[in-house]
């Protein structure tokens, strides 16, 4: 049974990216828009790993983040802050929500690949 993965990013672009990439390495892939329909989603459809943007209407990253990790059984559940930020503040805000790890836009499909495996396996 392979693993379902969720993207969250109001980009079409970066998803569609997202699910080729993660598709084709064999991974289930459940998109999301924002955070508020990322938690519709997962109440439907549980998901074994997050990759989530930052910044994003309605709900951004790092709330989303603080969201998932306080519904019971999320509390270990890999969720990875895919962004353009870079600054350490905002890693660090992100990392006390609970992000377990961080992927800077632009990324390269193997370097997502190797975060993700790293993380899932």
């Amino acid at each position: 049974m392979s693993k379902r993965v969720m993207t969250v990013d109001d980009s079409s672009v970066v998803r569609q990216i997202l699910r080729k990439t993660l598709s084709a390495a064999g991974y289930d892939v459940v998109e999301a828009i924002d955070g508020i329909d990322a938690l519709e989603k997962m109440a439907i459809n549980p998901v074994d790993m997050v990759v989530t943007d930052l910044n994003m209407p309605n709900m951004d990253g790092v709330s989303l983040i603080r969201k998932v990790r306080s519904q019971p059984g999320n509390r270990f559940m890999p969720i990875v802050m895919l962004t353009t930020e870079s600054q350490q503040h905002i890693k660090d805000e992100g990392k006390r929500a609970g992000a377990s790890g961080w992927i800077v836009k632009p990324f390269r499909p193997e370097q997502l690949l190797a975060v993700v495996r790293t993380v899932l396996n």
